[in-house]
């Protein structure tokens, strides 16, 4: 039997936009359009025609996209007709392969948000769908807060689908608009809706708010659903939609699903979605989740010694699926509670041949674990593993010597007359034989301090020109006027590879240091830069 066609509409540009915090600029949009795209999205949701400008010139637009891009926006308001809704009047003319309706189907919303009656709702769905359909659109209903509707009043939210379906609409789309369905309740509430409307019309549009979305978009799919509605990372408002770059995955990974279904996401470009997950967070200027499902850089790391062990001989004694498959990697992290087959996994990653019986690995096992002991964290910092590594073994070279730093913190009032504070830090480096001094000024010690070490290096400058700092997390080991102080640096070069160093000091200036001259010297070892 030939697999069934699942389709997914992607509405990062729209839902995913109303996240906190998040605000996407024409240019993000359409970057992101064109990710989606050749991840093989069906659907792009783009926003809002005439709601906000961006949206609206977004729109006006030409994208060059094989998926369908899709504008949302109401249905006609009551007391309006087609033809004298502005809104309604947007949607239509705009640059649009499909128009996204949202109707409510709880007669609550109805009655209080609305303030209209239950026969103007559903005219108002009927009318609005029909005008898009006469224009030789393809057209989508969400069916808004479904799922309590259905509870409330299981007639009235079906007919509100079935009026939707009736008028031409391709997709009835069923919205767990505040996100506290079930996955069983979903699953009994989408097996009634296909007695009426065929399965291959009916979508599921999750939101977040009990962890459930992705669970909620699986059971509906198992119910007879086969449109899914979701957002890369899960964006949303509140806690998110359903996350798309877990579905993906489970869709075309596991078996109750990959044998059944098929999307319009390729092997190939499955391969990239780890990069699309990470690209997304990198607009939005923040850090990756670590712990995501698939993609994130600890959804493939292990930790214990005899898990180590088991994965060295075969990856699928503590694997669900290949990393590689979704564009992740392996990860047997080095810690105090790792043992020797963590070390040498490790170092046969990163590139370094050591017999299984050489001494050094249980010294530099005896090492990390000394070093953890006094606050080192080595399974969240693998560039300064990497090179502790590489110094017990003799194989880091001396690039340059820091002879001292000093850093200053000044408040006075600038040209203007404002009161500012101001970081200056001066640097003090010999590099084959000839001393550099450099400084800078910063917004902060530590930025001034990165700013002066990276500004001048002699002969090395050119390795570290593409060289950034992405990320900084400080944690205060313990209490008291002595706490000693963990830095976590995360840097990122010209090609897009990431790695974290670590520092520990009783001064949060020097533990930075320290890890900021790691990620230095771990650039100029990987791109093999000469002593």
């Amino acid at each position: 039997m030939a697999p069934e066609r699942l389709y997914l509409f992607d509405t990062t540009l729209r839902d995913g936009a109303q996240t906190n915090g998040v605000d996407f600029t024409l240019g993000d949009k359409l970057t992101i359009a064109k990710m989606l795209d050749d991840l093989g999205i069906d659907y792009v949701e783009g926003g809002y025609p005439g709601a906000n400008p961006t949206d609206t010139q977004l729109f006006a637009e030409d994208r060059n996209l094989g998926a369908t891009f899709t504008a949302f926006g109401m249905t006609r308001r009551p007391g309006r007709s087609t033809s004298n809704d502005p809104g309604l009047a947007a949607l239509l003319e705009a640059n649009a392969d499909a128009i996204c309706f949202v109707a409510k189907s709880w007669d609550y919303h109805v009655r209080v948000a609305l303030e209209t009656t239950p026969e103007e709702n559903l005219a108002s769905i009927r009318d609005s769908v029909g005008a898009a359909v006469a224009k030789g659109r393809e057209v989508l209903l969400d069916c808004e807060h479904f799922f309590d509707g259905y509870k409330a009043n299981p007639q009235f939210a079906l007919a509100c689908a079935k009026a939707g379906y009736d008028q031409g609409a391709r997709w009835i789309v069923l919205c767990d608009t505040n996100g506290g369905a079930l996955p069983h309740e979903v699953e009994t509430v989408v097996g009634e809706v296909i007695k009426l409307i065929p399965g291959d019309h009916v979508g599921i549009h999750a939101h977040n708010d009990t962890e459930q979305a992705v669970a909620n978009s699986l059971a509906a799919v198992r119910a007879g659903a086969r449109q899914i509605q979701g957002t890369l990372n899960g964006l949303g408002e509140r806690c998110g939609n359903a996350n798309l770059v877990s579905i993906i995955p489970t869709l075309k990974l596991k078996p109750e699903f990959a044998d059944r279904f098929e999307i319009g996401v390729s092997d190939a470009q499955l391969k990239s979605l780890a990069h699309a997950s990470h690209t997304l967070d990198e607009m939005l200027n923040r850090a990756p989740n670590r712990h995501a499902p698939y993609v994130g850089e600890s959804a493939f790391a292990t930790k214990a010694g005899i898990h180590a062990s088991a994965i060295m001989k075969d990856p699928a004694t503590y694997e669900h699926v290949s990393p590689d498959r979704v564009g992740n990697r392996r990860k047997l992290l080095v810690s105090d509670q790792a043992g020797k087959s963590n070390v040498l996994a490790e170092l046969e990653r990163i590139g370094l041949k050591v017999d299984k019986d050489d001494a050094r690995i249980m010294q530099l096992l005896d090492v990390v674990k000394e070093r953890e002991a006094i606050g080192y964290a080595y399974e969240a910092a693998d560039a300064s593993f990497e090179l502790l590594a590489r110094r017990v073994l003799g194989k880091v070279p001396n690039y340059f010597d820091v002879e001292k730093f000093d850093v200053n913190i000044e408040q006075r009032d600038n040209a203007v007359g404002q009161r500012v504070t101001v970081s200056l830090a001066v640097v003090k480096v010999k590099v084959d034989g000839e001393t550099l001094i450099s400084a800078a000024e910063g917004i902060g010690p530590v930025n001034a301090l990165d700013l002066a070490l990276r500004k001048d290096l002699g002969k090395y400058q050119g390795y570290i020109n593409g060289l950034e700092l992405t990320d900084y997390r400080v944690r205060i080991l313990n209490g008291g006027t002595e706490a000693v102080t963990r830095v976590l640096i995360e840097s990122q070069d010209e090609s897009g590879e990431r790695w974290t160093t670590v520092g520990v000091s009783p001064n949060i200036i020097d533990a930075s240091f320290q890890a900021l001259m790691d990620s230095i010297v771990y650039k100029l070892v990987r791109s093999g830069a000469p002593a």
